[in-house]
């Protein structure tokens, strides 16, 4: 299924410096929608099924030696099937030379044709990558986004609870901001999820009283980062005296984010408690239990308690931005 984001055909030019041997547009004007890529060896010997035309076509050695087995009507033929059916662009690898009259077929049918001197699955690897994340699904949350020791920490929390406050914090110790208010989520896996800030708002942090800064100017370029994988999920909320909070983190909490299950934690907010540091730990031991320690479990077979099976809730918490 095409995604209902797209990429510029400009945009792919010049992340892997392509040659361009044919475009029907500027680069600017063209697009790509799919994430996926193909090889069209099927629809080249005379099969179609299947074919999905929003993928990027790769012409290969492999592809290449084959049409040249063919006989000039058969080679026409498939590609003229291939050309025909409008893909995005036709990519060549490998440096090598087009195939007699693709040259003619592209500019017919108006598909742009490019060259890279790359390997083939080297290339298609890398724009699969490319593409992945930036054709994914995404939302915007209210939120600040940070990397604290390699986790991507996402602190959410009602307004004026101290989460630009901490994202300064942490920044000081280190750290990095990636956003802060709105945070753009894209799902780029079933179980993986990247957040990034809107390039409108990018670097830059309102604090109460203050204003707004940007933290790459006043913290240098190490404070900031584009990027980063969602590890966890952090909830700042005011201290409620009513409220049992867990103290031991054997129960396991779960947000759903895009139908992707994302680690939980509530902190409670009350002067003195120095948040920048608790996320520090919790970043660690968030860390800790993907590798299969837990501090909590280890204490209470070191006192010879009963271990229960860990409840796991999942919650949902925000509505969109």
């Amino acid at each position: 299924m095409a995604s209902k984001y797209s990429v510029s055909l400009d945009r792919i030019i010049k992340e892997f410096d392509l040659e361009i041997l044919y475009s029907p547009a500027p680069a600017n004007e063209l697009s790509v929608t799919s994430p996926d890529v193909n090889r069209p060896g099927l629809i080249l010997a005379g099969r179609d099924d299947y074919f999905d035309p929003e993928r990027v076509q790769f012409l290969g050695l492999s592809e290449i030696e084959f049409l040249k087995s063919l006989d000039e009507e058969k080679r026409f033929e498939g590609l003229k099937r291939l050309c025909s059916k409008k893909p995005p662009f036709i990519l060549i690898t490998r440096g090598l030379e087009p195939p007699h009259r693709l040259d003619e077929l592209v500019k017919k049918y108006k598909v742009p044709l490019l060259r890279t001197t790359e390997g083939t699955s080297s290339s298609m690897s890398a724009l699969i990558n490319y593409l992945g994340p930036e054709l994914a699904d995404r939302i915007t949350r209210h939120g600040v986004l940070v990397e604290v020791y390699g986790e991507g920490i996402l602190i959410i929390g009602d307004s004026g609870v101290g989460k630009s406050e901490t994202a300064v914090e942490l920044i000081k110790r280190g750290h990095r901001l990636i956003a802060d208010d709105a945070v753009e989520i894209r799902r780029v896996s079933s179980k993986t999820l990247v957040g990034s800030a809107p390039d409108n708002i990018r670097h830059f942090i309102e604090l109460r009283g203050i204003g707004i800064i940007n933290a790459r100017r006043i913290f240098g370029m190490g404070a900031v980062k584009l990027s980063e994988k969602i590890n966890m999920v952090i909830q700042l909320e005011q201290w409620n005296p009513d409220k049992v909070y867990d103290r031991m983190g054997i129960d396991n909490d779960f947000i759903n984010i895009m139908n992707v299950k994302v680690p939980l934690t509530v902190v409670p907010v009350k002067p003195g408690r120095n948040l920048a540091i608790i996320i520090e730990v919790a970043a660690m031991n968030n860390r800790q239990k993907k590798m299969g320690y837990n501090a909590a479990k280890e204490l209470l077979h070191q006192l010879g308690i009963h271990e229960e099976e860990p409840a796991e809730e999942e919650v949902e918490i925000w509505q969109s931005y």
